[in-house]
């Protein structure tokens, strides 16, 4: 499922950039790229993600800079204006956020200027998010060129620092204690609760980080094969490689079926009543009360795995 949502939103931005790229006055040589991050650049796109995109460009030769920055611009905001406007089927949000700087950066930023500044000012969250990071649309040249620039960065030869370990598990804290809905109930929720999808990738990605820069298999962009490469390099026990590939799978699968069944975009599986049972019944279950303790089952030892991980 991941993946074929995945192909669909790659051709929808493919389509929108060369909508948004005729729509701009000419500029011969101006090279384009939409690097995918998040579940889009990991394969894993669900019903409820937003697109999250980088967007890159290279001025044609002689094309002062900021000329040039200005026409990328205004490609990047066509691009995301078309993709927002009414149509019969939902919009693909496009959510650049990951940028350096976040929406306080340029949403474009020249090759040259994202090496600048990964160079100077990279931070490890920011090597963290680059773990998705892969060309999805436009110069696919210039996309493999980004891709080389960011290795080093997302794959660091030496690994993480004592420091740099203790920044993700408190960055991890905070996110858990801060983005979790209010109200929302920690032991179901899929994406932000425990055992489910973040918790699974947070671990996993402090493995890439940490060995990714000498175990070839660590140097890819999805989730479970990251996973399954830590655990035949024995940086993973394997029955906790087992039980958060069980958590993240369960998570993805419920949170799909969450958004069929209420029609709207949702990360909290209830614990009783029609949407539960609308749940169970899409994903080929028939007794509600199993279904959950299943569920909440295979999260405790997800999440009991992702702390040995972190912890290590």
């Amino acid at each position: 499922m991941g993946v074929a949502l995945t192909d669909v939103a790659e051709a929808t931005l493919a389509a929108a950039l060369r909508a948004a790229l005729a729509a701009q006055p000419p500029m011969p040589g101006l090279r384009f790229a939409v690097i995918g991050m998040g579940r889009l650049g990991g394969y894993e796109m669900s019903y409820p993600s937003d697109a999250d995109v980088l967007f890159v460009y290279e001025p044609p030769p002689g094309v002062p800079d900021d000329r040039a920055s200005a026409a990328a611009r205004a490609v990047a905001e066509e691009l995301r204006r078309l993709l927002a406007m009414p149509a019969p089927d939902p919009p693909l949000g496009v959510d650049a956020d990951l940028r350096p700087e976040g929406r306080q950066g340029p949403l474009v930023r020249s090759l040259a200027a994202y090496a600048q500044y990964y160079a100077r000012w990279s931070k490890v969250w920011e090597a963290q998010a680059l773990l998705r990071a892969r060309f999805v649309a436009g110069d696919a040249d210039l996309g493999a060129r980004f891709a080389e620039l960011v290795d080093p960065i997302r794959y660091p030869a030496a690994g993480l620092t004592r420091e740099q370990v203790t920044e993700i598990r408190r960055i991890k804290a905070r996110v858990e204690s801060e983005r979790l809905p209010r109200g929302a109930d920690p032991a179901t929720h899929t994406k932000l609760g425990r055992g489910g999808l973040a918790d699974v990738e947070w671990a996993v990605q402090l493995l890439q980080l940490r060995h990714g820069g000498r175990i070839e298999g660590l140097r890819g962009t999805r989730t479970l094969d990251a996973l399954t490469a830590a655990r035949a390099a024995d940086l993973v026990d394997p029955a906790d490689a087992a039980a958060m590939a069980a958590g993240w799978t369960c998570a993805a699968q419920v949170r799909n079926a969450l958004t069929l069944v209420r029609g709207r975009p949702s990360d909290q599986l209830p614990r009783h009543g029609a949407e539960l049972a609308g749940v169970v019944r899409l994903l080929g279950g028939d007794d509600p009360g199993e279904f959950l303790d299943d569920y909440l089952r295979t999260a405790r030892r997800s999440r009991a795995a992702v702390q040995r991980v972190l912890d290590a």
